[in-house]
């Protein structure tokens, strides 16, 4: 480690913004490296209670603020901005219009930035290729091919597989905790990991303050690796009571996707019901060779309301 830590800017104050933040700034290898999170103007600046709040939050923890705007700002008007900082952590991508990701990695080399975490917490997309039923994905292997090409640019891909929480969204399917319905996505042997949002800020901040080797390079983590057969029955244990269960085969959601093209959320269902790219093991992950403890399923539906 060098005597003091690298400066780090973090696009975003969601969810994962939020929690990466506030890994970083308690991380116990960081050594006085500035930490700044970059917001939207309208946001730094503000009149709403909740987000006076959340900044006063973050202020609190030695975080300062950069007014930018990822859609608003050119590329070069990004770059001027990412050229102040060692490490730039992208942390907004979840609700963004295509070619955002693209537009921030090119701001990034613009900049020549020593090191960058591009948004690409999910699957491995590598793995999954391009042309998959989430057309999404094709700009996240863009951006790859775009870091890939170039050497300046320290770059390092976190894939963390599913958010946790994202099993519960009734939508999605594999639970509906409301409507007391269990899914097998492609079948209940089907794998998938998952990672909540407060164990990925985690691993990143593990990442940006002990990298040790990892560099140029996609790296796994994740706090659990189950089927949605083991989902089911840790769900029947914590909450009890009767569940209907059904199982949508690939066949079921490659023809409701043919009827709704446009459908994110059926794009989403096919990927992962494939069980391609969207599940590794435990022993492969940055926390499983650092025996670092990030919370399982069991322990994430401990702490949900019954």
């Amino acid at each position: 480690m060098a005597s003091s830590s690298p400066s780090t800017l973090v696009l975003g104050a969601g969810e994962l913004g939020l929690a990466t933040l506030k890994a970083l700034a308690a991380h116990p290898k960081r050594q006085g490296g500035s930490i700044t999170v970059l917001l939207r103007p309208s946001s730094t600046k503000t009149d709403d209670a909740d987000k006076q709040k959340q900044n006063a939050y973050l202020a609190s923890l030695g975080v300062a603020f950069e007014a930018g705007d990822i859609q608003d700002n050119s590329i070069s008007e990004l770059a001027a901005i990412f050229k102040r900082y060692h490490t730039i952590v992208s942390c907004t991508g979840m609700y963004q219009p295509r070619g955002t990701q693209l537009k921030i990695s090119q701001a990034v080399l613009e900049a020549g930035v020593p090191r960058y975490f591009p948004w690409q917490y999910g699957i491995d997309y590598d793995t999954i290729g391009a042309g998959s039923s989430q057309d999404l994905f094709d700009e996240q292997l863009e951006v790859r091919a775009l870091l890939r090409a170039q050497t300046a640019v320290n770059w390092i891909i976190v894939s963390t597989g599913l958010f946790m929480s994202f099993l519960f969204v009734p939508a999605f399917g594999p639970v509906d905790l409301q409507g007391r319905v269990l899914r097998g996505l492609g079948g209940w042997d089907t794998p998938v990991s998952i990672t909540s949002p407060a164990d990925i800020g985690k691993m990143v901040a593990e990442i940006v303050y002990d990298p040790r080797d990892i560099g140029r390079q996609v790296v796994f983590v994740a706090g659990d690796t189950v089927t949605y057969g083991r989902v089911a029955e840790l769900v029947e244990q914590r909450f009890g009571g009767e569940w209907r269960k059904e199982v949508w085969r690939p066949e079921f959601l490659q023809r409701r996707l043919a009827e709704e093209p446009d459908n994110t959320m059926f794009k989403y269902q096919n990927v992962f019901a494939a069980g391609k790219g969207v599940a590794w093991d435990m022993a492969k992950t940055v926390n499983g060779q650092r025996g670092i403890e990030l919370e399982n399923l069991q322990a994430f539906l401990r702490n949900m309301e019954a």
